[in-house]
């Protein structure tokens, strides 16, 4: 598919405090690239990603079981692209598809982020990644020995900066405390879930961060598995990923949520519809946008099953700059979930 005309262009953040800029829309792969999209679907994806101005790209060891490591690895060099203009990241935590017995496979040990990060890199087939991320917090392992196991990653080379993804303050706070006492460097980045139905930990959570430390956010599923996009409003189509129950993720997610939660969201999503009516934008662009307002999101990591997807999400550039105070305010009314600030407490 050729790009369409008239997409906006890309526009570019620091990563927190950092020096290195990120495409403000990122592409993942998660639930996707080597599991539900084929190769030819994601290579498609990437291209046009990158044709919109895309650098960041971002997966996971756990990801389809390593698979989307590899088949990223395997489009970086299918189009020719040049190493340095890209931005890879990839996470650590979930290894255990890696070797017969997982005890040491899994987690945030010395042994397993050397071990793990060295296992990435032969799958993407790189030399380093840009970032590096402890997927998950590690509570058994002692945060001194993993603060060192990621300096150790920066300063062999294999990574640039390393982060945390679904940590809580408190956590990244901690990580500090023990890199600056140790002279080391410290995570620049943390990549959790934001959107307009989960604002906790970003608006409320991180404050403090940001001012002190300067963390940057890589943020994902802005769309909340395209439950904002207002699919759902009339029921769930059976071509949508919710309609996939074979799918463990989706499983799950129905385990953990009952229908009144369910229905309050779509109740939300539906109010929402009239200001996307009115901006003249698609409710999808809405809440992207919306994400992209927020001035310590670095990246909104987006994930797509088509090119069409790539260019919609694009597309959402154009929204941030009508969201202006009054249409900010309209839907922090129909959320009603907005965390307190700090200078909002005496």
């Amino acid at each position: 598919m050729t790009k369409p005309e008239g997409l906006p262009e890309m526009t570019y953040r620091n990563l927190g405090r950092s020096g290195l800029q990120v495409s403000s829309i990122s592409l993942g792969g998660w639930l996707t690239y080597g599991g539900h999209v084929d190769r030819e679907g994601t290579y498609a994806c990437m291209k046009a990603a990158y044709d919109c101005g895309v650098n960041f790209f971002d997966c996971a060891e756990a990801y389809a079981a390593g698979e989307s490591e590899i088949v990223m690895g395997e489009a970086i060099k299918k189009f020719g692209w040049k190493r340095n203009d890209l931005v890879i990241s990839t996470k650590i935590y979930w290894g255990q598809n890696f070797g017969t017995n997982p005890v040491n496979n899994v987690g945030l040990s010395r042994k397993h982020i050397v071990e793990g990060v060295n296992a990435s890199l032969k799958r993407l087939d790189l030399e380093y990644v840009d970032l590096i991320y402890a997927h998950r917090p590690d509570r058994k392992t002692p945060m001194e020995e993993t603060v060192r196991a990621f300096n150790h990653i920066i300063d062999t080379g294999k990574a640039f900066y390393w982060g945390t993804s679904e940590w809580t303050a408190v956590e990244i706070a901690e990580a500090w405390r023990v890199a600056d006492r140790l002279g080391l460097i410290g995570p620049l980045m943390e990549q959790p879930a934001y959107h307009m139905l989960n604002r906790q930990k970003v608006e409320g959570e991180f404050q403090l961060l940001y001012r002190e430390h300067g963390l940057g956010l890589t943020t994902f599923s802005p769309l909340f598995q395209g439950i904002l996009s207002g699919k759902y409003k009339n029921g769930i189509p059976d071509d949508s990923r919710f309609a996939r129950t074979e799918v463990a993720f989706v499983a799950g997610y129905w385990k953990r949520t009952g229908k009144e939660v369910w229905e309050g969201h779509i109740e939300k999503v539906n109010r929402l519809e009239p200001i996307a009516e009115k901006l003249g934008v698609k409710q999808s662009a809405l809440a992207l946008g919306w994400v992209l307002k927020n001035p310590n999101i670095s990246s909104a990591i987006t994930g797509a099953s088509s090119p069409q997807q790539v260019y919609e999400n694009i597309k959402a550039l154009d929204v941030v700059d009508k969201l202006t105070p009054e249409i900010m305010a309209e839907i922090d009314e129909i959320l009603n979930n907005k965390p307190p600030q700090l200078n909002d407490r005496e």
